[in-house]
């Protein structure tokens, strides 16, 4: 090694450890955290709970089937009732019976009729006829759904 290079080997060093003790040490801020915003529900229902709620609050006692026949009709009878009626109500084609069967022999079928706008509502004409002990029951009327799904008999015939 030559003595030029020896020499200068200190000098490196002792410049090369100058610039790391002098030089100032990086600070690291932390950042403040921001939380992921929050959103909210959503204010109004969507189709599949409207359909539920309306098909809830939609009853075969409000004018859509002979009392006579509610009367002698049992739970299943009715739970069955009210689902014919509302899903031919709703979803229904013009002329093709909905049919149901309840429990002990009761029987049903409802037609409907085309949609038809009266006063800013969709209202339909429907024939529910029960079928109890060998008796026909049958009850014809118009029923309009509400702005909220609800179906409500409008005019009601025996």
């Amino acid at each position: 090694m030559n003595r030029l290079a020896f020499l200068a080997l200190p000098l490196l060093l002792s410049s090369l450890a100058a610039c790391s003790s002098t030089a100032t040490p990086t600070q690291v801020v932390q950042a403040s955290v921001v939380a992921a915003p929050v959103i909210a529900a959503p204010t109004t229902p969507s189709p599949a709970q409207t359909t539920q709620q309306a098909m809830l609050t939609t009853s075969i006692a409000n004018g859509f089937v002979d009392p006579a026949a509610i009367a002698l009709m049992s739970a299943k009878d009715s739970a069955e009732a009210n689902s014919a009626q509302f899903y031919a109500l709703q979803f229904g084609r013009p002329g093709a019976p909905r049919q149901w069967a309840g429990d002990k022999g009761a029987t049903g079928a409802v037609s409907v009729g085309p949609y038809v706008r009266v006063n800013n509502l969709d209202c339909r004409d429907f024939t529910h006829t029960v079928k109890i002990g060998g008796q026909d029951y049958t009850r014809k009327g118009t029923a309009c759904r509400e702005q909220n799904g609800n179906w409500v008999v409008e005019r009601s015939a025996a």
